[in-house]
């Protein structure tokens, strides 16, 4: 259901999650960090795998949206650089291989549900050691229990037992909802 509901949507170009501008929290992350390899899980139309490709990084983006990647690949051809793209379930990730200096989440863990002790599994096998997660979810507040719209406050805890916790900026989304930019390092 909810693959048809975000093909639909990119169809439809009725996508306010995908401000086609990379957030200032990945460009500070490029500034202060070499490149190397990169995956962004969830890359919607492919904004931040052109960003990091610009800028020297080896970059695989993943979607499970086949009309996502489609313009995805469209942009990255547009751009002249050099990404791989799949369609796939970012819990499975069956066609990446090696290890990720960096995995960028821009809004896919939080909707993951009752699958995200699989996408952590998942992303402590693709990462690098001593290799980042930089992620931007919904919070919900303290009286919520997990949703697939947001983490709760225990949930991003628990979250942050599997990596180090390097860094965490907490905000206000573009719609209005509580939201956190964490900064994450393999133990």
């Amino acid at each position: 259901m909810k693959k048809f509901f975000f093909n639909f949507r990119y169809f439809r170009k009725n996508t306010p999650w995908d401000s086609g501008i990379s957030p200032p929290e990945l460009l500070n992350f490029i500034e202060t960090h070499p490149p190397g390899r990169a995956i962004d899980l969830g890359c919607g139309t492919g904004t931040n795998v052109i960003t990091l490709a610009q800028r020297g990084w080896q970059v695989s983006g993943v979607d499970f949206a086949p009309r996502a990647i489609k313009i995805a690949q469209k942009k990255v051809k547009h751009a002249k650089v050099k990404a791989n793209l799949y369609i796939g379930d970012v819990t499975k990730l069956r066609d990446i291989h090696g290890k990720f200096d960096l995995a960028l989440d821009m809004g896919c863990y939080h909707n993951l549900e009752d699958k995200r002790e699989d996408y952590l599994n998942r992303l402590d096998e693709i990462l690098a050691p001593k290799g980042f997660w930089l992620l931007y979810a919904h919070l919900l507040s303290e009286e919520h229990t997990a949703s697939s719209h947001g983490l709760s406050i225990s949930e991003f805890k628990m979250t942050a037992t599997h990596f180090n916790l390097i860094s965490r900026e907490d905000s206000i989304g573009r719609t209005g909802r509580k939201a956190v930019w964490a900064l994450f390092q393999k133990k």
